[in-house]
């Protein structure tokens, strides 16, 4: 059984992809894409939906969710279309089952997905190994394997989930890391890994420098705003917000997002800390242009050992100073070149956000960050993916015909 609810119902700025059309090299990829994603497509805008979308260009990109489980009798699949070429897919089973069952039924429902289709027209996307306990048996024109984030450190990860990312290197045509410390980690382990820091959608978060249009929520508390956006999970540092909080507390910490795999409670309750909740990519811009410093507060530890905070180069993007923990990748390159401040304490912290606050002259700073960013945007990151992914399907067909 197959529902498809189609909505058409585009924004501008979702439609603003990279232009690809008429590019030569990329006309022998597969014209699909079928994404296998651990994440939720409506969870918080971040790397996958920055490259998807701008994939959705040049081929029909299908992003494959994690299931819901409900009162069901049969399982079966939603389709919900967000651009012209891009549909979240999200698989509807039954309450109660046991893992093997769920693998089951998932493989069932992508036998269905694929009738009237042929898989070397495909591109398999993992962003999870965990994907392949119901997709292993499937041979595609292209296998690619993001890997975003060490994914066997976070909470909660099953012990399967390093076999079979093993299993996934060996199968993937071309890996890319979500950062250069998760690359140095990884680079042994397959023949084409890159790496792809974060990187930044320049018109979106440039906005915030053009006026100061705070919303409501946030337009209505005064004095000094520190803020952070993002996940408030395992990896964020509590202590240090609760910390700066107490030293400071004429400054308002401004906490954007949701909190997830931690306890609600266990968060620091201040007159100064402002949580709002969770908000849209949309939205972000006009919350970042009221702020005065931006904050990347993560603790260090195996959760945190490879990332590459995407919030980094979106913060400089929108002209905002930035303080954050020794993070191996936002030290290198944004603190070696002076971009980004460094503190390992509340004491480091409320030193580097008051030395940004009396900063009466940042043009200098702002000059280098703008130089630094010349060259990062999600468009050339999607365009040099491009690019190693036709070199390593062009060798491949290449192959194929010599053993013929």
């Amino acid at each position: 059984m197959i529902d498809t609810p189609i909505s058409n119902d585009f924004t501008a700025n979702q439609l603003q992809h990279l232009a690809l059309a008429g590019n030569e090299e990329q006309d022998s990829l597969p014209k699909n894409l079928l994404c296998f994603s651990h994440l939720r497509w409506d969870f918080v805008y971040q790397r996958p939906q920055h490259l998807l979308t701008r994939f959705s260009d040049i081929a029909a990109v299908y992003f494959l969710e994690e299931p819901v489980f409900g009162k069901t009798d049969v399982p079966y699949l939603t389709f919900s279309q967000r651009l012209p070429e891009l549909w979240v897919c999200v698989p509807h089973l039954a309450d109660g089952l046991t893992k093997d069952e769920v693998n089951a039924q998932l493989r069932e429902l992508i036998r269905v997905f694929f009738i009237n289709k042929k898989l070397d027209e495909f591109i398999f996307w993992y962003y999870t190994p965990m994907a392949l306990e119901f997709s292993s048996h499937l041979s595609p024109g292209l296998t690619v394997y993001d890997c975003m984030d060490e994914l066997s450190a976070f909470k909660f990860a099953p012990e399967s989930l390093k076999g079979l990312e093993k299993e996934l290197m060996t199968r993937a045509d071309v890996v890319f890391t979500g950062g250069h410390s998760l690359f140095e980690s990884k680079r042994n382990l397959h023949a084409n890994i890159y790496p792809f820091p974060s990187s930044i959608d320049k018109k979106h978060f440039g906005q915030a420098r053009e006026s100061n249009y705070e919303p409501a929520d946030q337009a209505m508390i005064s004095g000094k705003k520190i803020g952070f956006y993002g996940v408030i999970d395992e990896r964020f540092d509590i202590d240090l917000i609760r910390d700066i909080a107490t030293q400071r507390p004429d400054w308002n910490i401004i906490l954007i997002g949701p909190v997830v795999k931690i306890d609600p409670k266990t968060l620091p309750r201040k007159a100064n800390i402002h949580y709002l909740g969770a908000k849209s990519y949309e939205q972000l811009p006009a919350y970042l242009s009221g702020w005065d410093v931006a904050l990347v507060p993560f603790l260090l530890n195996e959760s945190t050992q490879f990332i590459s905070p995407t919030k980094t180069p979106e913060y400089l993007c929108a002209g905002k100073p930035v303080v954050s923990t020794p993070i191996r990748d936002v030290v290198n390159p944004y603190g070696t070149n002076k971009l980004v401040s460094i503190g390992k304490d509340g004491k480091d912290f409320v030193e580097a956000i008051a030395y940004w606050l009396d900063l009466r002259d940042k043009k200098g700073w702002l000059g280098g960050v703008d130089q630094f960013l010349s060259t990062n945007s999600w468009d050339i990151t999607c365009a040099d993916m491009i690019d190693y992914m036709t070199s390593v399907h062009d060798t491949r067909k290449v192959v194929k015909i010599g053993r013929q």
